[in-house]
């Protein structure tokens, strides 16, 4: 059934109002590991799929954050109009995140395809996706208000922070349709995890299997910090296992 919606984009440039679930037990797992990126990075290599986006592009605003969770998409594509003239004459503000928001439940994630160089998600943006239960958003493209939503406790990872607003420079053209994040493809539904070394895209198709290589490598990785905590010599060091995430 269609949800309400709040009116500020084309309801049927909402292509999905509900996202597909995540396999069971997939993102508890994920977000229980501190730090999950650097294993979720080598199981999707393991993989060979390409999702990983160093923080160092997609900058978190709040150090030592950790994100998991589903991804509900959103695209902005930039209006041609001059943006002074759209300010002075009054127009709609034609950014849709509010809808996005609308449509979020407790421990989804907002994955915006923005603009580079001009706000994407604003102070009100960021308190009404902490409001809905939103864990975060990934933007490629700007933010402003960042001392406000690292107040409430609403991290982003994004490229720019800025104080140019993006409304009367874009428009929102969809949401829950794919998108590309730094040419990482992203669907809706797709598990997003996020530290302070990237961001990783998991296609919801490679969930469980990345998930199970993953939670192997924290085995052997413990195993080994165990081995280091000793005094034992290093040539008795655990041997590497080929078949780690190769069974």
């Amino acid at each position: 059934m269609t949800r309400e919606t709040m009116g500020r984009i084309d309801p049927r440039l909402i292509r999905l109002f509900d996202l597909p679930a995540a396999p069971e037990g997939v993102v508890v797992a994920l977000a229980a590991i501190d730090g999950p990126c650097e294993l979720v990075s080598d199981a999707l290599d393991d993989l060979g799929f390409d999702g990983v986006i160093a923080a160092s592009v997609l900058r978190p605003t709040i150090a030592g954050a950790t994100m998991v969770g589903p991804a509900i998409t959103l695209r902005n594509r930039p209006l041609e109009a001059d943006p002074f003239v759209v300010a002075r004459e009054g127009h709609m503000n034609r950014q849709a995140d509010f809808e996005a928001h609308n449509l979020t439940r407790p421990g989804d994630v907002l994955v915006i395809e923005g603009r580079q160089g001009i706000s994407n998600l604003g102070g009100i943006s960021a308190t009404m996706g902490k409001r809905q239960g939103g864990l975060d958003a990934v933007i490629d493209g700007g933010i402003r208000d960042v001392r406000h939503s690292r107040r409430i406790g609403y991290p982003v990872w994004c490229s720019d922070i800025t104080a140019r607003t993006g409304r009367w420079r874009q428009e929102t053209v969809e949401i829950n349709g794919p998108v590309t994040i730094r040419g990482v493809p992203v669907h809706p539904g797709d598990i997003v995890c996020a530290d302070d070394s990237a961001v990783c895209i998991i296609p919801l198709a490679l969930a469980d299997e990345v998930t199970r290589r993953v939670l192997k490598r924290v085995v052997t990785d413990r195993a080994s910090l165990d081995f280091l905590a000793t005094d034992r010599p290093l040539s008795e060091f655990p041997r590497p296992d080929a078949r780690n995430f190769r069974e």
